[in-house]
């Protein structure tokens, strides 16, 4: 499991398992329940490099968003697995 902890958003840290490039789990602490379950389903099966060119640059305050904090995350795992 890989966590990363967000800036800027009401998420305080996402949960990821990524196995072959491809996410088969992804979770939020705090923020909004709703968005977070729902990004984090449709976001199961998902490639790491779809998935960042979808949610990169999403905003919502501060200049992120969960989404954009989540392709920050996939970013920074991808840079460490390559």
């Amino acid at each position: 499991m890989y966590t990363y902890k967000t800036q800027g958003t009401c998420a305080k840290a996402i949960h990821l398992n990524i196995e072959s490039g491809t996410i088969t789990h992804c979770s939020f602490d705090r923020g909004c329940s709703g968005n977070g379950q729902g990004l984090s389903r449709l976001l199961i099966g998902m490639k790491v490099d779809d998935a960042i060119e979808k949610l990169k640059g999403i905003q919502c305050q501060n200049g992120t968003s969960c989404p954009d904090q989540l392709a920050k995350a996939l970013e920074i795992w991808r840079a460490e697995h390559a």
